[in-house]
């Protein structure tokens, strides 16, 4: 939905604007584009290999860069001594060079490690997560996180596979799950795509680094400053939707999600459940 950031965040040459999940660069490089020389772009992501792609790929650019999760945006904009920015945007989930890094294990057809999480240096993998809970706590973790009303199913098979050897590879997994969970001849997506979002949510605390990033921004953005957010998924959108309309200091300009256009929907199938919600600073 790069058009639609563009607009939303109202750009302007000279103006300071976070891109809190940096990812491909894509949105970053735009915007840089739009604020010019004079202006900045902050570009934050937790995987080390978007920061390190990113600098080569936007060099030459107004842009700073730095890893670390959006919910620390604050600590990053005090490092570098910027006081507030005129605009933020968060791009949840994940991209599409994690999807296509076959070590990561954030495709379902890859023989790589089960991880799942952004930053491959911290936190427990998604491989030894499923390899230790009980099947009572997988089925409330796969149902809470992944809305998966076959969680039961699922967690109860995962234990049993467990039993014979621990489950290793996302391809072996997501074999898994496609035999718990029935699929429509109408459904477009994966049977195993809610059980992956719900494993890579609880091991990278997505959930939780949002709600603070949306209680920590206003704090730094300047007034009639925006922030932009793309959600995914049911999970992530409702909780943009009630900061953006209980906090105080947001004046909320979408009252309805922003959805892509049908250009885009036929070159990105991920883009069919994007949502984009944008808030002004009061």
């Amino acid at each position: 939905m790069l058009d639609q950031v563009v607009e939303w965040l109202a750009l302007r040459p000279g103006a300071v604007i976070a891109d809190g999940t940096l990812g491909g660069g894509g949105h970053a490089r735009a915007i840089a584009e739009r604020v010019g020389p004079a202006g900045l772009v902050i570009g934050l992501d937790r995987d080390p290999a978007a920061i390190e792609a990113a600098a080569r790929n936007l060099a030459g650019l107004p842009v700073r860069l730095a890893q670390a999760n959006f919910c620390d945006l604050p600590e990053v904009l005090e490092q570098i001594d910027v006081p507030a920015v005129d605009g933020a945007l968060l791009d949840l989930g994940i991209s599409s060079d994690q999807l296509a890094d076959p070590e990561r294990g954030f495709s379902f057809s890859a023989d790589g490690p089960l991880d799942l999480r952004f930053d491959p240096t911290e936190g427990e993998p998604a491989k030894r997560l499923i390899n230790r809970l009980s099947a009572e706590h997988l089925a409330n973790l796969i149902y809470e996180y992944g809305e998966e009303r076959y969680s039961r199913r699922v967690a109860r098979a995962i234990v049993e596979r467990r039993h014979e050897h621990p489950i290793e590879t996302a391809a072996e997994l997501a074999e898994l799950v496609r035999r718990c969970v029935p699929r429509s001849p109408h459904e477009r997506i994966d049977p195993a795509t809610r059980t992956f979002q719900a494993l890579r949510i609880a091991v990278n605390d997505e959930l939780k680094s949002l709600e603070i990033a949306l209680r920590r921004i206003p704090d730094w953005l300047r007034p009639g400053g925006r922030l932009a957010v793309i959600s995914f998924h049911s999970l992530e959108d409702r909780r943009v939707k009630e900061a953006f309309r209980r906090d105080d200091r947001w004046q909320v300009l979408t009252p309805k999600p922003l959805r892509p256009n049908e250009d885009e929907t036929e070159r990105n199938s991920r883009a069919r459940s994007a949502k984009l919600r944008v808030a002004a600073r009061k």
